[in-house]
């Protein structure tokens, strides 16, 4: 794995019905997240944020809300992703609503297919974000990005995402963790699709450990690109209080810290997105900081006192 991190902050909040979101790549500087890779003896690039349309908080159009505006902003990281890859650094994007993760996984799995490695996306979120126009509750996004990358969705989204023509997921690459809240039209589709999903439930009668050892199963740093696309919401909201859609009943900080060290046992790590923190429903940057650890022992830093660790 490079030791070569390219920050790529985008702030905006067109996918997410809550405002916030926008502010969340500079929460996560404020908190420290560049001294923090640094620390761990990453070289950390950061040239700042990507700049795209303002979020007009306009109502739903055929199911969509604010389409033109989400596929602008996903055009832009899926560029700035792929540069940092073709380069040969490791694209950690910032959030910004988890739409995002349209250009960013898309960008990642055009990149994998061009260097011939196999491709293993992380998904750590209370939500599945599976739903389509169809059974959208809302109409917004940040709702839909998994659905998009498996080839269901706007043909401007999917087109942004495909790979020779073909959608950037299919179900076999995809694991879900942590996930608690889902649509009843969306539970169905996803079920239909034959997901790999460890919902809470899952990881209370088994255990994280064992949760991601079948998540991580067959990755190899040689032939595998892991991708974790890391939603702030993800965490328990007692911990994480800063989010949009808070959830109950997520993962804990030592369940969490458990996630993050191994997948950085894995030596696979190529990428990330960190999305949907927002300030403005934080206390005083606190969940800001705890991504800021949590991103930190998934390049090495670790809480083992183990010989040898």
């Amino acid at each position: 794995m490079t030791n070569r991190i390219r920050i790529i902050g985008v702030p905006t909040d067109v996918g997410a019905s809550m405002l916030g979101a926008v502010m969340g790549p500079e929460a996560l500087r404020v908190a420290g997240l560049p001294a923090a890779l640094a620390r761990q003896g990453l070289t950390v690039l950061d040239d700042g944020n990507l700049a795209g349309p303002p979020n007009q908080q306009q109502d739903p159009v055929q199911g969509y809300r604010h389409l033109p505006e989400v596929v602008t902003w996903n055009q832009v990281v899926h560029g700035a992703v792929s540069q940092a890859l073709v380069q040969g650094e490791i694209p950690m994007m910032l959030g910004g609503d988890h739409c995002l993760a349209i250009g960013s996984i898309g960008a990642v799995a055009q990149h994998c297919k061009r260097v011939g490695k196999h491709l293993r996306v992380l998904w750590f979120d209370a939500h599945a974000d599976f739903n389509t126009p169809e059974i959208t509750p809302s109409g917004n996004l940040h709702g839909m990005p998994v659905a998009v990358l498996c080839g269901y969705g706007p043909a401007s989204l999917i087109d942004i995402a495909s790979v020779d023509g073909q959608p950037a997921l299919t179900p076999d690459a995809l694991r879900m963790i942590g996930i608690r809240s889902v649509d009843p039209g969306e539970r169905a589709f996803v079920h239909s699709q034959q997901i790999e999903v460890y919902d809470m439930r899952y990881v209370d009668e088994h255990g994280m450990r064992a949760v991601m050892q079948q998540a991580l199963m067959g990755v190899e740093p040689d032939t595998h690109h892991l991708h974790l696309s890391f939603d702030v919401d993800g965490l328990d909201p007692d911990i994480a209080p800063g989010v949009g859609t808070p959830v109950r009943g997520g993962p804990t900080y030592r369940e969490a810290q458990l996630c993050m060290e191994m997948i950085a046992d894995t030596g696979a790590l190529g990428s990330l997105d960190v999305v949907e923190l927002n300030p403005a429903r934080d206390i005083q940057n606190r969940t800001a900081e705890l991504v800021v650890d949590l991103v930190e022992s998934l390049f090495g830093k670790s809480t083992l006192m183990r010989q040898g660790a």
